[in-house]
C-alpha cells in the first residue's frame, strides 16, 4: 500500500492493518505482558514455555513482544527457528547457523556436544541461558522435539542450558500429549492461553491500531462496531477487513471511513435485498 498517500490522505505513519507492524504499535494486553515478564525470569533459570491459540487470535503479535523484551536485555541471545517442520538433521543445521556453531550434517553426536559446549560458555559467563524461538511449533516432529529437549538439559536434568518458547495452535498441545512428548509437556514452567477476543478486546486493538498509526479518527465509530460485529472474535479477520477498507477509502479518496464503505466493499448493490412497492390495484 502507497504509503505516502497514507501519510497524505489519513496522515497515517503505517498502515494500521498491516501484519508487518512496528514494535511501538503492537498491544500487549495485561495476560501478555505477564507471560513476557515470567520469560525474561526463565531465561535466568532456562526451560521451556508455551502460547497457544486458535488461527488468527494473536500468538504471534506475543510471540514478538517476547522477543522485543528479550532482545532488550543485557546478555540474551534470541534464536528463532524459521523451518520448524525440519528433519533432524536440517533441524541441528538450522540451530548451527543460529547459534554460530559450525555443524556436520553426518555428525549429529559432534553437533549435539558442540551446541552444548557453546551454551555452557554462554551460561558461564552471563549466568543467562540462550533464548529460542519457535512459532507454528505444531509443525515439529516428535522425534525433533525430544531430541530439543535433551539437547537443553544436563547434570542428569538438574541444569537447563537453554530456554525455549514454542507457540502453536491446539495442535501443539495435542502433540505435548503423546506419550513420547511427556518428558517435554511436564517441563513448561509457563503457559500464556489465547482465548477467542471479547468485542472489548477487539474494539481495544482497532482504537489502538488507529492511534498508534497516527489517526484515532480514521473510522466512525459506528464503523468499528460493525467491524467488531463481523469478525467473530477474531483479531487477523478484524485487521484484514480494516485493511479491505483503507484500501478502499484510498481509491475512492474518501475523507472517513465509514457503514457506507462498508456496505460498498462488502454488500456491493447487485446483492443487496430489494425491496418492491406493493401497488394496489
Amino acid at each position: 500500500m502507497n504509503s505516502k498517500k497514507l501519510l497524505a490522505v489519513y496522515g497515517l505513519k503505517w498502515n494500521p492493518f498491516s501484519p508487518e507492524l512496528p514494535p511501538e504499535a503492537l498491544l500487549a494486553t495485561p495476560k501478555i505482558e505477564h507471560f513476557a515478564w515470567r520469560v525474561e525470569q526463565l531465561v535466568q533459570e532456562g526451560g521451556f514455555a508455551l502460547i497457544t491459540g486458535d488461527s488468527g487470535t494473536g500468538k504471534s503479535v506475543a510471540l514478538r513482544i517476547v522477543a522485543g523484551r528479550l532482545g532488550a536485555l543485557r546478555d540474551v541471545t534470541v534464536g528463532v527457528i524459521e523451518r520448524p517442520q525440519s528433519k533432524s538433521s536440517d533441524f541441528y543445521r538450522e540451530l548451527g547457523d543460529i547459534f554460530a556453531v559450525k555443524l556436520a550434517p553426518h555428525n549429529r553426536w559432534g553437533g549435539f556436544k558442540a551446541l552444548r559446549e557453546r551454551w555452557k560458555t554462554h551460561v558461564a559467563s552471563s549466568r543467562i541461558r540462550p533464548v529460542l524461538l519457535i512459532d507454528e511449533a505444531q509443525e515439529m516432529s516428535p522425534e525433533v522435539l525430544g531430541e530439543l529437549r535433551i539437547l537443553s538439559s544436563a547434570d542428569f536434568d538438574a541444569t537447563s542450558l537453554l530456554t525455549v518458547v514454542l507457540s502453536g495452535d491446539g495442535r501443539l498441545s495435542d502433540l505435548l500429549r503423546q506419550e513420547d512428548l511427556v518428558p517435554l509437556g511436564t517441563r513448561i514452567r509457563t503457559r500464556l492461553v489465547i482465548e477467542t477476543a471479547s468485542r472489548e478486546d477487539l474494539l481495544e486493538l482497532l482504537r489502538h491500531a488507529l492511534a498508534k498509526a497516527g489517526n484515532a479518527t480514521l473510522m466512525t465509530a459506528e464503523l468499528m462496531d460493525t467491524l467488531v460485529e463481523h469478525s467473530a472474535g477474531n483479531y487477523r479477520l478484524l485487521m484484514s477487513i480494516g485493511a479491505d477498507l483503507l484500501a478502499y477509502g484510498m481509491a475512492q479518496d474518501v475523507a472517513q471511513l465509514d457503514e457506507k464503505c462498508y456496505l460498498e466493499v462488502f454488500q456491493p448493490r447487485h446483492s443487496r435485498p430489494t425491496f418492491k412497492k406493493k401497488v394496489k390495484v
